[in-house]
């Protein structure tokens, strides 16, 4: 009996605005979504705008609760929306300026019609939607930048003065209603510069509460310093220098300073620092001497796998071999190099048990993961052992 094949039902992708769109994306989104073209559901929403407004509701409805597309930050808009709104309202401008033209009649200024007020009205909401748009849409879009704000800001500041100049000429005529809108069109000036004051009022919070945090830290350091790490520092006295509880003492003294102190330093540093902060902490932990020396540039960061791998290294020469530990790195133009040299009673890789994943999976199998080499083998001499750890850069691995 013949099998029937199985058709798979088509997945559709998910519902997402394009990145790098038109306008908002919606549009070519959705057609994504429905396997239609962006034209024709441009042209489904315009006809459906006919039908009382219910296409333009429909369009703003799925642009505010339709999500990005992973990708950059940064979106990229093809059309030119504030300049297309900042032309618009320069046009209604020169139609709100021949209607007060035409008001005025040998320097007396005759009273407005309705008609001049809606010009008004429309010249300041295009303006201000332009300035609005340029602040919060286009800033971040890499192919227009802060030049580009800028200028639509000037511009549309300047066609919303107009407007308050024409207002307050024509205040005496039409009174309260003159007023009214020269107090919406300044609140339209603020909206539009309102990202640049709303940034430095976030500057301003950020530096109080840095200030107040700081300040509290003081406190507590002065408060720790004069009760726990007097402590600590008694025990560590009182104790012999290879004891356990000396030990514990110094770890536990080392951890509450670098919680104190070092609370804002940044999380990454580059190699040759962190290799140097890390052999400290394991001479307060182990009984060794660790010498980091460094040559050449290292562009390799403390969070990179040659550090992570180098940290596994150490902690074995350390736990296991003791005394001395040396650790030699040298940065050249295309990689870097890592030396781990302890003078130990050695091992074979061989002879590890396979349970024992420290130096097979932490460093051997880290630096192959990445794209580099690890290598274990007997130190100078037939003492110790030596890792010898090696990484190209990012650019040397792609060519």
């Amino acid at each position: 009996m013949a099998s029937i094949p199985a058709f798979a039902a088509r997945t559709r992708p998910a519902l997402r605005r394009p990145r790098a769109c038109a306008v908002s994306g919606t549009a070519e989104g959705l057609a994504a979504h429905l396997g239609w073209s962006a034209l024709a559901v441009r042209a489904i929403f315009v006809l459906l705008s006919l039908l009382g407004g219910a296409g333009v509701l429909l369009y703003v409805w799925m642009w505010v609760f339709t999500p990005w597309a992973d990708g950059p930050a940064a979106q990229s808009r093809r059309v030119p929306v504030a300049w297309i709104l900042t032309g618009t309202s320069g046009v209604a401008m020169a139609v709100t300026t021949y209607w007060f033209v035409n008001a005025t009649s040998f320097g007396a200024v005759m009273s407005p019609t309705s008609e001049w007020f809606g010009w008004v009205g429309l010249t300041g909401a295009l303006a201000v939607a332009a300035g609005m748009w340029a602040t919060f849409a286009d800033r971040g879009d890499p192919s227009r930048g802060p030049r580009h704000e800028l200028s639509v800001r000037l511009t549309v500041t300047g066609i919303l003065t107009a407007l308050v100049v024409m207002q307050l000429a024509v205040m005496q005529q039409t009174g309260l209603v003159a007023f009214v809108y020269a107090i919406a069109i300044i609140v339209g000036i603020a909206a539009v510069y309102s990202s640049t004051l709303i940034a430095k009022w976030r500057a301003l919070s950020g530096e109080r509460v840095a200030r107040i945090r700081e300040e509290q830290r003081s406190e507590m350091a002065a408060h720790l310093h004069d009760s726990v790490l007097q402590t600590l520092a008694l025990i560590q006295n009182r104790s012999e220098s290879s004891s356990e509880v000396a030990r514990i003492a110094r770890a536990q003294e080392r951890e509450l300073r670098a919680w104190l102190y070092d609370g804002d330093s940044p999380a990454d540093s580059d190699l040759p620092t962190d290799l140097r902060d890390y052999a400290g902490a394991l001479e307060l932990d182990y009984p060794v001497r660790i010498e980091v020396v460094s040559a050449g540039l290292s562009t390799e960061r403390a969070s990179g796998d040659v550090a992570a791998a180098a940290r596994e290294a150490m902690l074995n020469a350390a736990r296991h071999a003791g005394g001395e530990v040396s650790v030699y790195i040298e940065g050249t133009a295309i990689g870097v190099d890592v030396f781990v040299r302890d003078r130990g009673p050695g091992f074979a890789l061989d002879t590890v048990p396979g349970d024992r994943l420290g130096v097979r999976e932490s460093v051997i199998g880290r630096l192959r993961r990445a794209g580099g080499s690890a290598s274990v083998k007997v130190g100078a001499g037939g003492v110790g052992t030596e890792i010898h750890l090696h990484l190209d850069r990012e650019e040397a691995r792609r060519g």
